[in-house]
């Protein structure tokens, strides 16, 4: 339906805001003049019941009116016009109590829409009112109030009981205990010791605790979780295109039987009542109900999905191409053994790899920092750090080159590690990191990664909800790869990837089906953006494979995925639904009034009973199956 441009006003609410609210109440209007005249016809003055029947009419008319302008100054032609029609032939034909009616139900279905729109995005909407403005900073033992804006990577924050943790960040001092329900989904709350690492949007559930910051309030998790709801909230998602487009086609459909009638039977009456079993159409209202329903669904189980673009996608990937480190693995690597070459010591070595790992966050890389912390090792800042997505990094520690990452980066610095030293058959999920020192082979590292408590059983959940090919794409070498699914429902393995090789990869995969791409690095950013629908895991993964991805997984974990395919299938099965069933109905009493066996006073009462059961039908969507049996939209009949 067609709605106020956005713009703000003296009050502090948008146009866009005022526009709702107009919306939600404009049934008062016209119910009680259709009250007034009712009464006042039983007490026999009808010349008040006309005028009472005529002014809610015209009261409605107006804002019909405005909205209408409004539609056709942004170029949107839409089934308002035939509402306009209808009551305003209503009042030229002296059918004011038809107009009355047809004004009350048009007036019910926008607040009837406002309302269900508005609770299928409460989920969303929450998320957004939940951001903090402010956080209490320690500044040299004092605490400050001081706007989010202000904070600065090193603060110390003090997050006192029921307050948003403004920033990500580390627990400095005390224990925290965690409340992520309202944005993971997460029953329980979580406990967090020192050094262990908080994301911002979670609520303090236990005793006050600081809070080192990580990174700047614009950069945190929760910042860009609102920054990708607010743009779910306003893409159109091409099925909700598709309808406008099907709505002039229904609109020339409308006019043509309206004035087919009129000129067959030389009754205007006919027409108007064709018009009016014409407003307004089921296909404006079930289609935004259904998958903004969704949206709100995907996000209540920790799934935010940006638009209805991605959650209709969502309901048609057939391919799944998928990350290995920090995606199917815990991404939680560890130390599993460390081999000298060389005069260098073990320490040393350590010490100076994990400094330069420290500008990196790449699981393996926090790994690596975390080991050397662990061993009291002291890190020092680095300097001209270059690091290659998937590949590794290099910089200067107290004047001495070090590169640590993979053969490849090696070669590219022209050093050469004996055979002996390079790569081995590794266990299951480990990985290998070479470390070199001013040019010279220093040091090859064993890590161990093992795969998600739940990586098994979400691949084969992803099956079960209709994802026909699997393929592992990864950077690591091949055996490690192979090591880690044996036993997986996994069709392909491509390793030895760089981020270039990876976005080929999902290029690929495409003459197999719509390809889903789920990753949670730096490196997994372009393949994310290449794919037809990107997934990042957003709970530790990096910001920018959140930006990339269409859909984040505000838990570390994919076991909500195959359940947010589940809600996106049933949300588009349930809006196409709507549509048809609701579009089948209203032609059908279309035909019945131009035939002549539909009053308008009948075919207002018709129409609306039509759009309030498409309404409460795409609202089904926020109730449904939790078992992962909702149906497709193939099991109603339709693509």
């Amino acid at each position: 339906m067609a709605t106020a441009a956005v713009g703000s006003t003296g009050t502090g609410w948008s146009a866009a805001e005022w526009g709702t609210r107009v919306r939600r109440w404009l049934a008062v209007l016209p119910l009680a003049g259709l009250s007034a005249g009712l009464l006042a016809q039983a007490l026999g003055r009808p010349d008040f019941a006309t005028a009472a029947w005529a002014f809610a009419t015209l009261a409605v008319l107006a804002v019909l009116l405005t909205q209408v302008v409004t539609s056709l100054a942004r170029g949107d032609v839409g089934l308002d016009l035939v509402a306009l029609l209808s009551m305003g032939g209503a009042l030229l034909l002296g059918q004011t109590l038809a107009g009355a009616v047809i004004a009350l139900m048009y007036a019910g279905g926008q607040s009837l829409e406002a309302y269900a729109t508005g609770r299928a995005g409460a989920a969303m909407t929450a998320l957004i009112a939940r951001q903090p403005r402010t956080a209490l900073r320690e500044e040299g033992g004092v605490l400050q109030e001081v706007a989010l804006a202000a904070l600065v990577p090193g603060d110390r924050i003090l997050v006192r009981v029921g307050d948003v943790v403004p920033v990500d960040g580390w627990v400095a001092a005390g224990r925290a205990v965690l409340d992520r329900s309202s944005l993971t989904g997460e029953a329980l709350p979580v406990t967090l010791k020192a050094n262990e690492p908080v994301l911002s949007g979670t609520v303090n559930a236990g005793t006050p605790f600081t809070l080192l910051a990580e990174r700047p309030a614009a950069e945190s998790t929760y910042a860009g979780i609102v920054r990708l709801v607010e743009a779910a909230r306003a893409q159109k998602s091409p099925m909700a295109r598709l309808a406008d487009r099907y709505g002039l086609g229904f609109l020339a459909l409308t006019l043509a039987l309206a004035g087919g009638a009129w000129a067959a039977t030389g009754d205007p009456i006919r027409a108007l009542a064709v018009l009016v079993v014409a407003t307004p159409c089921p296909l404006i209202l079930a289609v935004p109900v259904a998958l903004v329903s969704g949206l709100s669904r995907a996000a209540g189980i920790g799934v935010l999905i940006k638009g209805g673009g991605a959650l209709e996608m969502l309901a048609q990937v057939r391919v799944l191409v998928i990350d290995k480190t920090g995606t199917l693995t815990r991404g939680s690597a560890r130390l599993a053994a460390l081999r000298t070459l060389g005069a260098h010591g073990e320490a040393e070595v350590l010490r100076l790899a994990a400094s330069v790992d420290q500008a990196s966050g790449h699981p393996v890389a926090r790994a690596l920092v975390e080991e050397a912390r662990g061993r009291g090792l002291i890190l020092p800042q680095p300097s001209m750090v270059a690091e290659s997505p998937g590949e590794g990094a290099s910089g200067r520690v107290e004047g001495r080159l070090v590169i640590v990452g993979g053969a490849r980066l090696m070669r590219r610095h022209g050093i050469v590690f004996p055979p002996a030293a390079g790569p081995r058959q590794a266990a299951a999920a480990a990985s290998t990191v070479l470390v070199a020192v001013d040019g010279t082979p220093a040091a090859v590292l064993d890590f161990a990664d093992p795969l998600r408590t739940d990586g098994g059983r979400a691949l084969m959940d992803l099956r079960a909800c209709g994802i026909t090919r699997v393929v592992l794409a990864t950077g690591d070498r091949r055996g490690v790869a192979e090591a880690l699914v044996a036993g997986l429902p996994v069709d392909a393995i491509v390793a030895d990837l760089d981020p270039a090789a990876k976005t080929g990869t999902v290029a690929a995969e495409r003459r197999n089906g719509p390809v889903m791409m789920v990753g949670d690095g730096v490196n997994d950013a372009p393949a994310l953006a290449a794919a037809d629908l990107g997934v990042a895991l957003g709970a530790r993964g990096a910001a920018a494979a959140a930006e990339a991805a269409d859909v984040v997984l505000l838990v570390d974990s994919l076991a909500p995925l195959p359940q947010a395919i589940h809600i996106a299938k049933r949300a588009r099965a349930i809006a196409l639904q709507s549509v048809w069933i609701g579009l089948g109905l209203s032609l059908a009493g279309m035909v019945a009034a131009a035939l002549g066996h539909l009053s308008p006073l009948q075919g207002a009462l018709l129409q609306e009973a039509i759009d309030v059961a498409v309404i409460l039908n795409a609202m089904r969507v926020l109730g449904g199956p939790r078992d992962g049996r909702e149906p497709t939209a193939e099991a109603v009949g339709h693509p």
